[in-house]
């Protein structure tokens, strides 16, 4: 998976906000305002920072040990960097839609009524 396909299924996501709080380079994708993914543009092979549960972030670096390592500058025990040239799309895609709803599930009561999830 490309930044660009990476970038595009990120944006799918509903209420998906996208900056660059660190700098020109740092995309960050977030939900109510929590990041669920962080991404370089210019990092080449493409990898993305997503938030994981701690146990299955360990099965998952254990079974891709060159693709998926833990979070780089991130709590190690809740965030996984991906290596997209090296791993299946649908996997990407299933760890992004994962990360994105460990953050939603955080987020407030008000914030979710916020953003229309509930009345």
């Amino acid at each position: 998976m490309n930044i660009e396909e990476l970038r595009d299924f990120c944006l799918s996501m509903p209420y998906t906000t996208e900056d660059t709080p660190f700098d020109e380079t740092t995309l960050a994708f977030r939900i109510g305002n929590k990041i669920y993914g962080l991404t370089n543009i210019d990092s080449i092979p493409t990898r993305i920072n997503l938030k994981c549960n701690p146990e299955r972030a360990i099965e998952l670096r254990e079974k891709y040990p060159d693709a998926i390592v833990p979070g780089y500058h991130m709590s190690k025990k809740h965030w996984n960097t991906l290596y997209t040239e090296n791993l299946d799309s649908g996997l990407i895609e299933e760890l992004i839609r994962h990360s994105y709803d460990l953050v939603f599930n955080s987020l407030t009561k008000s914030k979710r009524v916020e953003l229309g999830q509930i009345n």
